[in-house]
């Protein structure tokens, strides 16, 4: 993981190096705010803490937010789901769910039809 942690910081720092929540923030494209709020929804997220309140994030720490944002936002995984496949310990044996476009398509539509029929009632 050090070698992605040089590649997505260009800051000349050590890979080990303290970040502070702007220079993660910018790094991984992730709003301080959603950071803020996985610490709180993801007791194992326990960045530094100096006076102020001002966080640091240790490499291990950047490494389960790249997790966290892979699983919420490319596998689909909600934050309850996130929380348990990251406590379970098995994140990498869970597989994404995967449709081909013959399954999607009629459960889209489905569901598009189940929606109009909500609205209208």
């Amino acid at each position: 993981m050090t070698d992605l942690l040089d590649l997505r910081f260009a800051d000349g720092k050590d890979a080990g190096a303290l970040r502070t929540i702007g220079e993660v923030a910018k790094a991984l494209d992730i709003a301080p705010h959603v950071l803020r709020y996985w610490e709180q929804q993801f007791p194992m997220l326990k960045p530094v803490k100096r006076s102020g309140g001002r966080r640091y994030y240790r490499a291990q720490d950047i490494t389960l937010i790249e997790t966290i944002d892979r699983l919420v936002n490319r596998e689909g995984y909600t934050l309850k789901g996130a929380k348990k496949a990251l406590t379970g310990g098995a994140v990498e044996e869970i597989a994404p769910m995967e449709l081909s476009a013959a399954d999607l398509l009629p459960r889209l539509r489905a569901l598009r039809t189940q929606l109009a029929n909500a609205l209208e009632a």
